[in-house]
């Protein structure tokens, strides 16, 4: 197993409270993904961006979230647009240095 990183960005076109208020009911939809150890929600008032950083067991659950639904209820939300999807894989090491908050497989 290799865990694997997704950093996804985008703008959104509502208030932040807005914003909050539609993504909230998600958040136990993205708790139950399969493979997702964590997400971190991130968001930038001033520049109407938000987006997410999240931890998978894999990359094949990170393909299969890409693929289902729950990621294309973000993708397609009419509020939100100009998306960035990256993937990482993890330097261990110096992470753990830093008090990354992960739990990584012994062959990371």
């Amino acid at each position: 197993m290799s865990e694997i990183m997704l950093q996804l960005n985008f703008n959104f076109s509502v208030t932040k409270e807005e914003y909050e208020q539609a993504v909230s009911p998600l958040a136990d939809k993205f708790a139950n993904v399969p493979g997702l150890i964590w997400k971190i929600w991130i968001l930038n008032e001033e520049k109407s961006e938000a987006g997410g950083i999240y931890m998978f067991e894999n990359q094949a659950s990170l393909d299969e979230f890409l693929a289902g639904s729950l990621a294309k209820t973000v993708t397609g939300h009419p509020a939100l647009s100009d998306f960035s999807v990256k993937q990482f894989g993890i330097i261990k090491d110096i992470t753990e240095t830093t008090r990354g908050p992960i739990k990584l497989s012994s062959n990371a």
